[in-house]
C-alpha cells in the first residue's frame, strides 16, 4: 500500500491508504475530521469541501494518494484558540444555516473564493459557490455571510 505524508490543520501525519481510498474518508475514518460531511459521494453537493493547499476541493473526489505532500485545511482547522474564523462567525452571525450539513462546504469555498476576489459583489458570491448546495436555505443568508465574512477579513490599513 502506498504510504503518503499529509498536513492536516497544521499536523503532519503518515499514513498508509488503499490507492482508491478518498480524501474524505481519510479525514473522516483515520483522522477523526468528522466536521468535513460526506453528502453525495458524487462530488455534486459541495458538503465535503476542504481546502488543499489554499485550493478548495471536494474532498470526494480527490483520492487521498494525490494529497501526497499537501497541506489540508478542514472546518475544524480554521479555528484558533477557540476563536472562530471570521468567515464561521459570519456565518453564525448572519444564521447563515438551517440544518448546518452544508455549512462546512460553504465556509471552506467561500474563504478560497476570497482568495481571487476581496471585495464580491452578490452576483459573484452566488456564482463562486454554484458547486456548493444547500437544500434548507434560500441562499440569501448565505449570500450576506460571506459578503460580512469578507469584510471581517479584509485588511484594515491605518
Amino acid at each position: 500500500m502506498p504510504r503518503i505524508a499529509i498536513t492536516v490543520d497544521g499536523i503532519a501525519y503518515e499514513e498508509e491508504v488503499e490507492p482508491r481510498l478518498l480524501l474524505v474518508h481519510l479525514l473522516r475514518d483515520r483522522l477523526g475530521k468528522t466536521g468535513t460531511p460526506i453528502g453525495c459521494d458524487t462530488s455534486n453537493c459541495g458538503a465535503c469541501t476542504v481546502l488543499l493547499d489554499g485550493k478548495s476541493v471536494k474532498s470526494c473526489s480527490v483520492l487521498a494518494v494525490q494529497a501526497d505532500g499537501s497541506a489540508i485545511t478542514t472546518i475544524e482547522g480554521l479555528a484558533a484558540n477557540g476563536t472562530l474564523h471570521p468567515m464561521q462567525r459570519a456565518f453564525h452571525e448572519e444564521h447563515a444555516l438551517q440544518c448546518g450539513y452544508c455549512t462546512p462546504g460553504m465556509v471552506m469555498a467561500a474563504i478560497d473564493m476570497l482568495r481571487d476576489d476581496p471585495e464580491p459583489s452578490e452576483e459573484s458570491i452566488r456564482h463562486g459557490l454554484e458547486g456548493n448546495l444547500c437544500r434548507c436555505t434560500g441562499y440569501c443568508n448565505i449570500v450576506r455571510a460571506v459578503r460580512r465574512g469578507a469584510q471581517d477579513m479584509a485588511v484594515k490599513t491605518p
